[in-house]
């Protein structure tokens, strides 16, 4: 037990690979859980030289130096020594994230062009004949955290209209009876995912019913022609006498 709780207790640090999109979401989402991300935000500055702090004051700027100081020992553990080296010495957690950004981010230049790429990307996206959905929403929900990530604005509402407009024909009926039966502008991502499932499933039984139907016919239907070609082969010998007229 004692193991269990120590394991629970350290979370699992994300390292920094290269793609830093990714490695930023993750380490925000650690910091935020961690309630460090406030001295990410501000930058924890010391007091002036001479400067006189009231009892208060002095309390929270321990309390903010103890949150830097956390906050820098996930980043130096979460980045690769190779890298720390190339970057020059910080003093706060703030330094360290602002390095990192302006060093893998890239220049707004650089990311305008990406985000270009990306949009151009999210408009051909289309659901592909037999693809689940859940497999063509992971498809659409990467290109948008992507977009996300590079500062562009992604309601709900366009993902969704994205969506309904790229189903294959077999759900043309459901996306009409979701645009009947719901305000598009108010339909979350997730709802219109499990709305999607629910029918998606029945697709699935009624065709594993339709199969089993046509096996069914399949094997009656050979049997009854057997029985049938066999009588018409005998009634067709005690009938028929000249072989001319039948031709």
């Amino acid at each position: 037990m004692a193991a269990e709780s120590s394991n629970f207790a350290q979370p699992c640090i994300p390292k920094f690979d290269g793609d830093y999109e990714h490695w930023n979401m993750l380490m925000e989402n650690l910091l935020c859980s961690k309630e460090y991300w406030s001295v990410i935000e501000t930058e924890y500055a010391k007091p002036a030289p001479g400067e006189v702090l009231t009892g208060a004051q002095r309390k929270t700027l321990e309390e903010t130096k103890l949150k830097d100081l956390k906050a820098k020992n996930y980043l130096f553990q979460s980045i690769d020594k190779s890298i720390l080296k190339t970057i020059a010495q910080k003093e706060t957690a703030k330094q360290l994230w602002d390095s990192m950004k302006v060093k893998y981010q890239g220049n707004a230049r650089v990311q305008r062009a990406q985000l270009q790429i990306l949009r151009r990307n999210f408009e051909v996206l289309e659901m592909k004949l037999g693809e689940s959905v859940t497999d063509y929403f992971a498809r659409v929900m990467l290109v948008e955290n992507d977009m996300r990530n590079l500062g562009q604005n992604m309601p709900d509402v366009k993902i969704v209209e994205k969506i309904l407009c790229t189903l294959t024909e077999k759900f043309n009926y459901i996306v009409c009876s979701i645009e009947e039966s719901k305000d598009i502008n108010c339909l979350s991502v997730d709802e219109l995912q499990s709305s999607l499932l629910v029918h998606e499933q029945k697709f699935r039984r009624n065709e594993g019913d339709n199969q089993a139907l046509r096996v069914y016919d399949e094997r009656v239907g050979g049997r009854g022609r057997g029985r049938s070609n066999y009588r018409g082969r005998g009634h067709g010998r005690g009938q028929v006498s000249n072989r001319a007229t039948v031709e």
